[in-house]
């Protein structure tokens, strides 16, 4: 157990997710006694100086529902009012993108 006892957290899975300029990490960690949270990050590279700026948030598990719940009723009540077309982006080798057009993409 060791080496556990001494990480606050532990991390346990990642996926990572590109979109454009802006990049997010979906991050599974555990606590000590074991227990599964989210954290989930959005990652940005300031123009003026390269620096990547992150912002974090942290999600309990006894939360998922209500935040998936409001997550929804969100992103329901912009697509009910206004067009939402997303960007799908190609990345080459040396992790430069370009948007692709999908305007028939459907949810």
């Amino acid at each position: 157990m060791g080496d556990f006892d001494n990480k606050e957290r532990e991390e346990v899975f990642s996926k990572k997710v590109r979109a454009g300029k802006r990049t997010y990490f979906f991050d599974v960690k555990a606590t000590r006694s074991g227990d599964y949270y989210l954290t989930l990050t959005e990652s940005k590279k300031r123009l003026e100086d390269g620096v990547f700026v992150k912002h974090k948030i942290f999600l309990y598990k006894e939360d998922f529902e209500k935040f998936a719940e409001g997550l929804t009723e969100t992103v329901d009540y912009i697509k009910s009012r206004q067009e939402v077309v997303e960007k799908r982006y190609e990345y080459s080798d040396n992790q430069e993108y370009a948007a692709k057009s999908d305007d028939d993409f459907t949810f």
